[in-house]
């Protein structure tokens, strides 16, 4: 078992409104991931900063976490990404909005991970993921 962590999770922890103990206390011991969806759009964050102090600010929190280990993303990922697509247009929803959030939930199913989120709402549809809110 493990956790992937969504970024707004590390946002939360780098704008001091979680604290890694509140993070811990939900994880345990079991492993914590990033991925690199979460790299480009703390970097991204980071980069659109509206003054360089913030920029600053956020390339630090980014450096920080970046000791965490890092899932790949390979062709079992893209073909889970896929079906999850799939299924949520199936269903009636459009997946196009909703790239970067189904590949975090891709991950997660792929390495049988529980996702770390405050937005549950994001991921609550998405077929097999197991979601968990601080």
């Amino acid at each position: 078992m493990g956790f992937l962590i969504d970024t707004c999770i590390w946002i939360d922890v780098e704008q001091g409104n979680l604290a890694p103990a509140d993070i811990v206390a939900v994880t345990g011991v079991e492993p914590v991931y990033l991925s690199p969806v979460t790299i480009a759009e703390l970097k991204f964050g980071a980069e659109c900063a509206a003054t360089p102090a913030i920029r600053q600010q956020r390339l630090a929190s980014l450096a920080r976490i970046r000791v965490k280990p890092v899932l790949r993303i390979d062709e079992t990922t893209g073909e889970i990404f896929g079906s999850l697509a799939a299924q949520l247009k199936a269903g009636g929803k459009n997946p196009r909005p909703r790239i970067q959030d189904l590949w975090l939930a891709s991950q997660a199913v792929q390495h049988g991970f529980s996702l770390l989120t405050r937005n549950v709402k994001d991921f609550a549809d998405i077929p097999g993921l197991v979601v968990v809110t601080v």
